[in-house]
């Protein structure tokens, strides 16, 4: 009994041993706004698909990291493991804060850290080394600015925004995140897309600087009186010269940040005149042509015609509506397709706008479609001025006149009787009425054919059983099938994310680890990229592609903290499908 005992407690005791541990540590709880932390994901068994924290949502913003480590020793006959991913923090605001939970996936399992509770006060100050203190100073370097292109517009007259950070040329900088978005209330606002940030030289306070286009924004003011642009602010990494210098005499660089802000602006925005305002003005502010064009003007009775009435040229083109056609009620119009062929450049809003109506004549006749007016505020002139159609008269060739339409015809009358009688000649005054014969269930072949279907089925269902044992016991090709899976998830994730830069790096990243799971059959502990190398060109890969692959897994850990267009975004996905696709045929 006490052997017994004894093997119970060693099995237990290894049980505990064997536990799987993933947990999360923070070199301090409690901080100045102005330090830094470290936090540390570790785990003491080998796990994929690693998803750190939203450390934004947290109020803490990435200054360094992710670095990994993995360490493996035998002690006395027994294996330990340890891997970690670390991070360095820095708060973004005070008060107690949450970083929230991290996740992996280990044997098939997923394991979350427990949040961590941090509290952080007001800056404190920091013990300096004179020779990492900074030459100058990132404030009196780097500037947010916002210009507006006019300051006292109409209502509805286009004015832009531009946002251009301005900084010296002795500082760079790394990244920049949005602290507060630009508001546009009561303005009808449009977001121009720069495709590539490209730094230029510009004078700014009378001196030389480079700068950078960040955002370029239309405006249209919906309503007079002054009206405030909320400014848009940034938290800015940017890299400025220390006192050191390297062994060629230049200056080495230290980190900084600089928090920025453009400004709130206010723009007065004048009323359009009262004087001369036409009646049948409906807000069009610009420089207009105005057309009605019927698609035809003579046509047979069912026939229809398409009456185009349709506004081009510069101005509110979205934001008022066209004016509609008047026509006789012996013709059936219904009701608009509206189309819009707008764009929206730095100068405002231009193309065409048109309502196309089908109009269907129901009797034989001249019809006359009275003019139309369009009316419109021109800026050149500060005027109104007023556009009018032509007349369109429209011919319907045949069909029943209007007159004849209202006295009924003796013939069409006997005629409508006979055809009536014609359509209900199917119905018979005489039925024949039989019984509803009901079968019992019982005994029935329905019956017979539910009681023998359980017994035939059993073959099917062991079969089934044995191929799912079999599947079940193959390990490895369960992990290939899981990881193959994994890879299609994850690029399809990234797909979903090119327009964000962080989560679809860190989705394309996790696609091609997983991918080369499945095609190698290797372990996370064993992916080195000599190993992978060796491994990849045994099988016969193409060196080049190979070499491409290397590149783009590490560019894909640079790439989520560095800036990055939408443009490298999509070459990268576009890179990453070409290089699994060049490999999963090279590895066949």
């Amino acid at each position: 009994m006490k052997t017994f005992k004894v093997i119970l407690f060693l099995i237990f005791s290894n049980s505990l041993f064997a536990q799987v541990q993933f947990e999360a540590k923070v070199s301090k709880n409690t901080l100045g706004l102005n330090e830094k932390v470290r936090i540390e994901f570790s785990m003491n068994a080998d796990g994929d698909n690693f998803v750190p924290p939203n450390f934004e949502a947290s109020s803490f913003r990435v200054v360094g990291g992710p670095s990994q480590s993995v360490s493996q020793s035998w002690i006395n006959g027994r294996s330990t493991f340890n891997k970690s991913y670390s991070y360095v923090l820095m708060p973004t605001q005070k008060g107690a804060l949450t970083i929230r939970q991290a996740s992996i996936e280990i044997n098939g399992q997923l394991y979350k850290t427990l949040p961590i509770k941090m509290n952080v006060t007001n800056a404190v100050d920091l013990p300096k080394d004179p020779n990492e203190e900074p030459a100058i100073s990132a404030d009196d370097n780097i500037y947010l600015v916002a210009d507006v292109s006019k300051v006292n517009p109409f209502v509805n007259e286009p004015i832009t925004v531009v946002y251009k950070i301005y900084f010296s040329y002795n500082i760079g900088i790394t990244n920049w995140r949005e602290l507060s978005k630009p508001k546009y209330n009561d303005f009808w606002s449009q977001n121009i897309d720069i495709k590539q940030l490209v730094a230029e030289d510009g004078m700014f306070k009378g001196e030389r600087y480079r700068y950078v286009v960040l955002r370029k924004t239309v405006l249209y003011p919906q309503k007079s009186g002054k009206l405030e642009i909320e400014p848009l602010s940034l938290d800015i990494d940017v890299q400025v010269p220390t006192n050191r210098r390297n062994i060629w005499g230049q200056a080495l660089m230290t980190q900084d940040s600089k928090r920025v802000s453009a400004g709130s602006k206010v723009i007065t925005v004048k009323a359009l005149p009262e004087a001369g305002k036409p009646e049948d003005f409906t807000g069009a502010v610009g420089k207009f042509d105005f057309t009605v064009s019927p698609s035809k003007t003579m046509l047979k009775n069912g026939e229809s015609l398409d009456l185009n009435v349709s506004v081009a040229g510069t101005g509110n083109l979205k934001l008022f509506n066209l004016p509609k056609p008047v026509v006789p009620s012996a013709l059936e119009m219904y009701d608009p397709i509206h189309n819009e062929n707008v764009t929206t450049p730095l100068s405002g809003m231009t193309g065409r706008i048109s309502d196309k109506y089908t109009i269907i004549p129901q009797y034989k006749g001249n019809y006359q479609i009275k003019p139309m007016r369009f009316t419109y505020f021109d800026l050149g002139s500060n005027s109104y001025k007023t556009i009018t159609s032509k007349e369109i008269l429209i011919n319907v060739l045949d069909g029943p006149s209007i007159a004849s339409s209202n006295k009924p015809n003796p013939n069409e009358v006997a005629k409508s009787k006979i055809e009536a009688t014609k359509t209900f000649a199917y119905n018979k005054q005489k039925t024949t009425f039989s019984p509803i014969e009901k079968e019992d269930f019982l005994g029935s072949n329905l019956f017979y054919t539910l009681m023998t279907l359980p017994f035939l089925a059993i073959p099917f269902f062991m079969i089934a059983k044995k191929r799912k044992e079999a599947m079940d016991g193959d390990i490895v090709g369960n992990k290939i099938k899981m990881s193959n899976k994994l890879a299609k998830k994850y690029l399809s994730e990234a797909k979903q994310h090119l327009g964000n830069k962080e989560p679809f790096y860190i989705a394309l990243e996790k696609a091609m680890h997983n991918f080369l799971k499945a095609k190698l059959n290797i372990e996370t502990s064993e992916m080195s990229k000599e190993k992978i190398t060796e491994i990849l060109l045994s099988r016969k890969a193409d060196s080049e592609t190979v070499n491409s692959f290397i590149a783009l897994t590490e560019n894909c850990e640079f790439a989520r903290y560095a800036p990055s267009s939408q443009t490298a975004i999509q070459q990268d996905y576009d890179k990453a499908v070409a290089i699994i696709s060049s490999l999963e045929k090279q590895l066949a």
